[in-house]
């Protein structure tokens, strides 16, 4: 028998993430704090809660992707957040990119409750999010994540165990430092070979098969020469992720210079107005900076 799910932040791609379970054939429940988010849930045909301590009546997991560490922590901690309301016994599911210090924090006092806390973020975009094709990178005590692995293979194409808690966030930031530090340099490269004049599409076909390309050159770029920036991951949130990565690393007394450049490129990005645009508009960015020489 599977689980009964509630689903707490059900934004673009937690609504994605709740939808996928529900058509898996799990009973899910979303919770949001903005009610817009639960209308545009319910539209897209999942059931919501405007109670939080109702949403969570005889469930047995709990899963959040929220915003931010901040966010994390008022929804697993706050006065009126899950861990007021979780039975013992039951799992907590922590997808969002958050830094592994509040991770182990909301481990901690869920285990004070008898709740078995997995953590669990994931890569990919609302596409994936909502066709079951996310990649998860999971940490936890293995028994618990056996217990909810019909909900993680649901959700992904592949999870990974990655060790204990605070693990999977610490593997997320460093592949978000990855992924960002490939799109901006992919960005400035392409924009000097097109400036330079080989037409676009020419040097996409000639670059995907070529020792640069990337996962996100063979994913975003196709859409940034046809000047589409339709937001799959938004530029201040791959900022945001940088600056988690960057005081992560601090932390650690880790040096993270070219992390810190790329931030700083892509603060300039949304100064510019990219703000709620694909990480990949940076292209744009690159293209009017060369005309204003």
């Amino acid at each position: 028998m599977k689980h009964a799910l509630t689903f707490v932040g059900i934004g673009q791609m937690g609504s994605g993430m709740a939808r996928r379970l529900s058509a898996s054939g799990f009973d899910v429940l979303g919770f949001d704090i903005s009610a817009r988010s639960r209308e545009l849930a319910e539209t897209s045909g999942l059931n919501t809660q405007d109670d939080l301590q109702q949403a969570m009546h005889n469930r047995q997991v709990v899963l959040s992707s929220v915003p931010n560490a901040d966010t994390a922590r008022q929804a697993w901690l706050g006065p009126t957040g899950v861990l007021q309301f979780a039975q013992p016994g039951s799992f907590g599911i922590e997808l969002s990119t958050i830094d592994p210090e509040t991770m182990r924090q909301i481990a901690i006092a869920a285990h004070e409750k008898g709740v078995r806390m997995i953590d669990a973020p994931v890569s990919g975009g609302p596409e994936e999010a909502a066709t079951g094709q996310l990649v998860l990178m999971v940490g936890g005590d293995t028994k618990d994540i056996a217990e909810v692995d019909d909900i993680l293979k649901a959700l992904s194409s592949a999870y990974h165990y990655t060790g204990v808690v605070g693990t999977g966030k610490t593997v997320k930031l460093v592949n978000n430092m990855m992924a960002m530090g490939n799109i901006l340099v992919a960005a400035e490269a392409f924009a000097l070979g097109t400036a330079a004049g080989v037409e676009p599409e020419l040097l996409f076909s000639v670059l995907s098969g070529s020792g640069g390309r990337s996962h996100h050159f063979l994913k975003r770029f196709p859409n940034a020469i046809q000047g589409n920036f339709k937001p799959g991951f938004k530029l201040e949130l791959g900022e945001k992720d940088l600056a988690l990565a960057i005081e992560f690393g601090r932390t650690m007394n880790h040096p993270t210079p070219a992390a810190s450049v790329i931030r700083e490129m892509m603060a300039m990005g949304l100064a510019a107005g990219y703000r709620g645009q694909d990480v990949v508009a940076m292209f744009d960015f690159y293209n009017k900076m060369h005309r204003k020489t």
